[in-house]
């Protein structure tokens, strides 16, 4: 269904909050003329992503072009930091991600860490941020959480979940838990199917939510919602579009069975396979609004004014068949504005201080784990190696565009490395031994170095490393995902994500110094 948008000055205010609540996406590095329109119509959030960035100065016009039309609204990105980045997605990230921040657990090097990112952050004009994931991450095989995740013991998730928050806010960026009741116990991508955790309330309460807890108690200004069955808490809906999940858990009051949370409750992207393929995304916002929601993402797929007027017709709609109480959309909108004025003054007074991106590197230095053979000698590479990446198919959530590895670092720092990267393909049973051939005469008598990321998680892979390991097991490993697998290889390096800090950070143990930063 749509409607024309009403001008800014005749909108009543059903059609407004119901513009309000939305948090669409756009295709660009300028606004287009249509954002615009809506934006001064009532339009309270704009989701960027990595299309819509390509440095700081453009990122810093296309803000404050947006402000021109609404001073409120509230500029969101999905900036996690390691692995999941827009501000670098073209280069990786200068900081590194959840897993590495609890590998390290200083949950004062954590604060310190989201400071910077939230002061780059709002040096761009971004003042609400789609971050921190909140998620233990229980199930080793969980295919979409992984390295975004402080790690699988919920007390320090819940240590560092709390930090994060407090020292991205610290910033004035609003930080966003997720993805609540907890998406770590999972084994299918929200992306692209509807997972169920078949968790009991008792283990929920003592595993997923202990980190949502301490979010809600360090002041975490949003908390979004997963596209997950919880049979425990509601055996017909997901999260997203659950009152038992987001009223009754989340919204109501500890001497009710809830948690208390007064924030803004904002869904994950309504046009998700979990959602879009089983409900539809208008039908899907509707039920989600109903449910206790008051914000809607939207844009990471949908990214026109056609899903725009599509979804306010929704629930305009909704509410005038009487679905969604209009009390319920104006209470939604009204937090939608609550933070975007917290954002506007906090930023007023904010300090500027430029970010200290050396924090990351250092960061990510105290995150390695490395383990050498036993009685084997394994000197630093000192001239071009050969380095063979292995490569998963990225998911949705870190996308395809952002590089990672140490291939290209150790190019420029030696002049003829050679690097190749092999998939799912390649190392099929029937065609393993090729590889391993190829890769051994490509290699000759160079230092080998193997990437991979998520090993314990790929067959594929693990062949792949056991074969060439067999043949040459003076290789060096970097596992760049979760390290779940026993290390093996004369040098094992274990960085615990893929940003490009954690790769610099491998490289300068592979190399026995500092790698040139230029």
């Amino acid at each position: 269904m749509s409607i024309l948008i009403p001008t800014a000055q005749g909108a009543d205010s059903l059609h407004r909050d119901a513009l309000t609540v939305l948090q669409p996406g756009f295709v660009g590095t300028t606004p287009p003329d249509w954002l615009r329109r809506h934006l001064a119509a009532g339009l309270g959030s704009v989701a960027l992503f990595a299309r819509n960035v390509t440095d700081q100065r453009q990122l810093s016009a296309l803000t404050a072009a947006l402000r021109e039309e609404n001073p409120d609204i509230l500029v969101a990105i999905d900036e996690e930091g390691g692995d999941v980045t827009r501000l670098e997605a073209g280069s990786g990230s200068s900081w590194p991600g959840n897993l590495a921040l609890g590998a390290i657990d200083d949950p004062a090097l954590t604060r310190d860490v989201a400071r910077e990112l939230g002061r780059a952050l709002a040096a761009c004009g971004v003042n609400y941020n789609w971050a921190p994931s909140a998620d233990v991450n229980s199930n080793p095989g969980n295919p979409v959480i992984g390295v975004r995740s402080f790690g699988a013991d919920p007390e320090l998730c819940a240590r560092h979940t709390a930090a994060w928050v407090e020292g991205l806010q610290s910033a004035a960026v609003a930080a966003c838990a997720k993805h609540f009741p907890g998406h770590g116990d999972t084994a299918v991508d929200s992306h692209l199917g509807l997972p169920v955790v078949d968790a009991d309330v008792d283990l929920l309460h003592s595993r997923d939510l202990v980190p949502f807890k301490a979010a809600i108690q360090a002041g975490a200004k949003a908390v979004m919602t997963a596209h997950i069955v919880v049979p425990a808490l509601d055996t017909d809906h997901p999260a997203t579009l659950s009152r038992a999940v987001l009223h009754d858990l989340l919204r109501a009051r500890p001497e009710d069975g809830g948690l208390g949370y007064d924030g803004l409750i904002v869904t994950d992207g309504i046009e998700m396979g979990a959602i879009a393929d089983t409900y539809g995304t208008a039908e899907g916002t509707v039920l989600a609004l109903a449910a206790g929601a008051d914000a809607i993402c939207v844009g990471g797929g949908l990214a026109d004014e056609e899903t725009v007027l599509h979804l306010q017709g929704a629930i305009v709609a909704a509410v005038r068949a009487g679905r969604i109480p209009e009390q319920r959309l104006a209470e939604a909108a009204d937090r939608v504005r609550r933070l975007g004025a917290w954002a506007r003054d906090g930023g007023a007074g904010a300090d500027r201080t430029e970010p200290d991106l050396a924090i990351g590197l250092r960061a990510a230095r105290r995150a390695l784990r490395v383990v050498r053979a036993p009685g084997q000698y394994c000197p630093p590479v000192t001239e071009r190696p050969y380095v063979a990446s292995f490569s998963p198919v990225a998911n949705i959530a870190v996308g395809a565009e952002t590089p990672w590895g140490v291939a290209g670092m150790l190019a420029a720092r030696f002049p003829g490395t050679r690097a190749e990267s092999f998939g799912p393909a390649d190392a099929a049973p029937e065609r393993l031994p090729a590889l391993v051939a190829a890769v051994l005469a490509a290699a000759q008598d160079r230092r080998i170095v193997l990437v991979v990321r998520d090993v314990h998680r790929h067959a594929w892979m693990a062949a792949a490393l056991e074969g060439l390991l067999a043949a040459r097991p003076d290789a060096i490993v970097v596992e760049m995902g979760v390290p779940q697998a026993p290390p093996v290889g004369a040098l094992h390096i274990a960085t615990h994500g893929a940003a490009r800090v954690c790769g610099l950070a491998a490289v300068e143990v592979l190399t026995g110094q500092p790698p040139a930063l230029g």
